[in-house]
């Protein structure tokens, strides 16, 4: 590959250069230089910000006005469609930044394509008979502008297609051609026969988009009214070509991460075999990523963004084993990426602490995995490569034993995939996606649905009505207009008594639920006329409040008395109030980079969760405790004001990671104690509270722990609650309160003293049935075939029986069933070795059983469990286990 003559000709533009002057270039031109945005969007229908543009996609659908008419950018993203690609190819990424620069409905094509052809020529240098452009087969104006004003010859200029040059928004919206600017590697190979998808020769450097068109739901392409700009350059990219290197991975923006790598692992990059280069490019580039998720706020889980999170710090860890590197490793590799971008997006210095330690927490937890899940893949594999070697029975690893290790053990199916790969074996991924949506049809019962006819109803009423003004701060009852009313999500003018409505009024004294705290009840009552509201919404600045007709009817234009329920309100304010406080707490006698991850604030409880990599101790938890309490008892006044955002991060102020603010902010200030971004309603003095007692504190998710408490009068019904428990426990025991614990002592002690006594029983009247069972085994050829059913015993039981048996038998295989209880069986399939190496897996045998009488289960190939519910098909399933037997057995 011929190196950029820019790159050798005087010392390369660092990354950090390459972005800065695109930005200063288009701030000359009169662009605002805008920050990246999250690398969490505001668009609910994207996962992660793929792309420059996606920050300005309301602008670009004409949802929200632009503030300024051109923008400029260098924008943070992720994508992991070609995740497989990393490191396989000279410029694939999952993290990637992107530059940008935007036009509102101000300049277009002109502008856009001759600033484009400066910034390249003239600001980086490179040589004009380098570069290619790529046009829309049917954009003449920026054939001709390329052509004319910038006086590139006809043969660099390039017609393509509608599949690589003109951009849609989705099926319906804004839509327009799109015209490349190419890099050529290889010029000296002339233009006779270019192909500008050959990747070895061209890359493509800069994208330039001209909003012109919007499409309609049947195809039809009409002009729109305000033409816009969208362009994307890959910074990794442009510093590929300016820097000279070979691919994007080798930029002082990635390689620095490849050599910690390497010599973490005691190796040279450049002296690295292709496969071990592979890895630690997969290294580079996904640190990179998981520094910024976590920045971002993102944590490992597995749904969501968390999924994404936790996926590529495995595939760290596992590229790094590959390497070598049998040392916990994520954190040091994160510390040199954070170094290289804090200069440029602070919040990864901000939360260094936080993401060094999520990835030390994530990494510690996957070895453990990845022991046990590699040990038994292989036992899982073994008999399958051996096949291969003969007649090759099978050539997939089964989709039920590959959700056996994701759903037991937390293995990734794209590393069972990637390891059995490895051996040359597949994975059968339509068995383990049929898994899968069983798993998930079992855990329904536990799905939350959102009332759409409701939110439909809603958006119909939006452009008619004005917001609804909240008066609640101050006023808890007040006359006003009922604006509109909705019943089964439909406007309706009037409603009579007995129906479920919701309604919209002018002014209001009802909090819409919001920042955790759940909306205020309470009634609307005219004349005859009463409305019971049980839940108040917030959408679309309008505050739907949920409610039934008690007597009367309601009518939309209706004056009506809202009143909430302030026995509600009290108890509710107690509670937000308190949560501040213990955030407080937390930051100062646990962690001060502890920070709110959610949070419900109701009225008989609240509930606040927090990055913490550890559960909090007793004594912690009564420390904690103890402090609210004090600051209670010390009557702090609290303090709400109104205030720009600057202004109040520079106060000091807490904001909820994460949580989109507007440029005016309501502060709650608690003097000495506490001082946080809320929107909420307080109590006016902490001593309002009366009193603070933590219920609980458990884990949610990895790195994140969850206090629930209660506050205020709350905490009088959970006393009265504890009392009456006491006084039926004194009465049950016929003991004094303080002699409870004893008392509970001394059953617990002859309770187990008994249990001992009868398992006892149980293992000797098991060891005698399974002597007898030894008779009814079988010889097909040299191999023992015990089937069988084992009547009384547990599952525990049904093991012991198995391993004895099989000790016995020497080569063989023992298949046992039990029924535990009406509708609940349990299997067994236990092989020896020998057979296990003949074709025999008890895993996919003992799952083909289970379905067979209800149920489902699998393991390995020398031992497997399961369960069913149809204890009557036993005689079937010992019947279908022998038949399978002797057919591999005799093969």
């Amino acid at each position: 590959m011929t190196s950029s003559p820019s790159a050798s000709a005087k010392k390369a533009l660092t990354g950090d250069q390459i972005r800065q002057k695109f930005l200063d270039f288009y701030a000359a031109k009169g662009h605002t230089i805008l920050p990246s945005a999250s690398l969490i969007p505001e668009d609910a229908t994207v996962l992660l910000t793929i792309a420059g543009m996606l920050p300005f996609k309301p602008i670009f659908l004409g949802q929200e006005a632009p503030k300024v008419p051109r923008v400029t950018t260098a924008q943070k993203c992720l994508r992991t469609n070609d995740i497989e690609n990393v490191g396989r190819t000279a410029r694939h990424h999952t993290f990637f930044e992107m530059l940008g620069n935007f036009s509102f409905g101000d300049y277009f094509k002109a502008e856009a394509i001759t600033w484009a052809w400066e910034l390249m020529t003239t600001v980086y240098g490179l040589p004009p008979e380098r570069l290619l452009v790529s046009v829309f087969e049917n954009d003449d104006e920026a054939y001709e502008i390329w052509h004319r004003q910038v006086g590139l010859p006809k043969e660099r200029i390039r017609r393509m297609g509608e599949e690589s040059n003109f951009w849609t928004a989705g099926p319906t919206g804004p839509c327009g051609p799109c015209s490349e600017i190419y890099y050529d590697f290889y010029p000296e190979k002339g233009l006779a026969a270019v192909n500008l998808d050959d990747d070895r020769r061209f890359i493509e450097l800069y994208n330039l988009v001209f909003m012109e068109l919007n499409q309609d739901d049947q195809g039809r392409r009409t002009p729109l009214k305000a033409k816009n700009i969208d362009t994307g350059m890959g910074l990794e990219r442009m510093a590929q070509v300016l820097q000279g290197v070979a691919n994007n991975y080798e930029t002082d923006l990635i390689f620095p991460i490849i050599e910690a790598a390497a010599q973490r692992a005691g190796i040279q990059y450049r002296k690295a075999n292709a496969k071990t280069q592979i890895s630690l490019k997969v290294i580079g580039d996904h640190t990179r990523a998981v520094v910024h998720l976590i920045a971002d706020g993102v944590t490992a889980s597995n749904v969501g963004r968390g999924y994404v999170l936790r996926r590529l710090i495995r595939r760290i860890v596992r590229h790094s084993r590959l390497l070598g590197i049998n040392e916990r490793v994520t954190p040091a590799l994160a510390q040199v990426a954070i170094d290289l971008a804090a200069h440029v997006y602070p919040n990864v210095r901000e939360r260094q602490a936080v993401i060094l330690s999520e990835l030390q927490r994530e990494e510690e937890q996957f070895l453990k995995t990845l022991d046990r899940g590699e040990k038994l893949l292989a036992e899982m594999l073994a008999p399958l490569k051996m096949a291969k070697g003969k007649k090759r029975v099978q050539s997939r690893l089964s989709g039920r034993d590959a959700f056996l290790l994701f759903d037991t053990y937390g293995f990734p199916l794209e590393l069972t995939q990637e390891i059995a790969a490895e051996q040359g074996i597949g994975v059968d991924v339509a068995e383990f996606e049929a898994c899968m949506a069983e798993q998930r049809q079992r855990s329904q019962a536990a799905h939350e649905t959102i009332d759409i006819t409701v939110q439909e109803g809603i958006d119909s009423l939006a452009d008619q009505l004005h917001p609804t003004q909240f008066r609640g701060y101050d006023e808890f009852s007040l006359t006003t207009t009922v604006t509109a009313i909705l019943v089964g999500g439909h406007p309706v003018t009037t409603a009579t008594a007995g129906t479920e409505v919701q309604v919209i009024l002018e002014e209001t004294p009802f909090y819409a639920e919001s920042g955790g705290q759940i909306g205020d009840r309470g009634y609307l009552a005219s004349g005859e006329t009463l409305v019971q509201i049980h839940d108040v919404q917030k959408q679309k600045e309008l505050f739907v409040h949920y409610g039934k007709v008690e007597r009367g009817s309601l009518t939309v234009g209706d004056r009506v008395t809202a009143q909430i329920d302030l026995s509600c309100r009290r108890r509710v304010q107690a509670h937000h109030t308190a949560t501040h406080l213990l955030q407080a707490a937390l930051k100062k006698l646990i962690d001060e980079n502890i920070s709110q991850a959610g949070s419900l604030v109701a009225f008989d409880r609240l509930r606040f969760d927090f990055n913490c990599p550890r559960p909090l101790t007793r004594e912690e938890l009564q420390q904690i405790e103890d402090q609210i309490n004090t600051w209670i008892s010390e009557s702090h006044p609290t303090c709400t004001s109104i205030m720009p955002l600057t202004d109040a991060k520079a106060k000091g102020a807490i904001a909820m990671f994460g949580e989109k603010y507007g440029e005016q902010v309501r502060v709650l200030d608690i003097p000495g104690v506490s001082m946080e971004l809320c929107g909420g309603t307080h109590v006016h003095n902490t001593a309002e509270i009366g009193l603070f007692k933590i219920i609980s504190e458990s884990g949610v998710a990895a790195g994140i722990r969850r206090i629930e408490a209660i506050a205020g009068p709350a905490v009088r019904d959970y006393l009265q609650q504890r009392d009456r428990i006491v006084r039926d426990l004194c009465d049950r025991f016929k003991v004094k309160p303080e002699e409870i614990l004893d008392r509970i002592g001394q059953l617990q002690a002859e309770l187990k003293t008994q249990q001992k006594e009868l398992e006892h029983l149980k293992a000797e009247l098991a060891l005698a049935k399974t002597q007898a069972l030894l008779e009814q085994a079988k010889s097909v050829g040299n191999t023992s075939l015990l089937a069988a059913t084992l009547a009384g015993v547990d599952p525990q039981g049904l093991k012991t029986a198995a391993e004895w048996l099989l000790n016995k038998l020497g080569s063989g295989v023992v298949v046992l069933a039990t029924q535990l209880t009406s509708e609940k069986v349990n299997l067994l399939v236990a092989a020896s070795q020998d057979v296990v190496q003949r074709g025999v897996h008890a895993g996919q045998l003992v799952a083909e059983l289970a379905q067979l009488c209800g149920g489902r289960g699998g393991g390995r190939p020398n031992f497997a469990q399961a369960g069913g519910s149809q204890p009557e098909k036993l005689p079937e399933v010992l019947e279908l286990a022998q038949s399978r037997l002797k057919g591999l057995l005799e093969s």
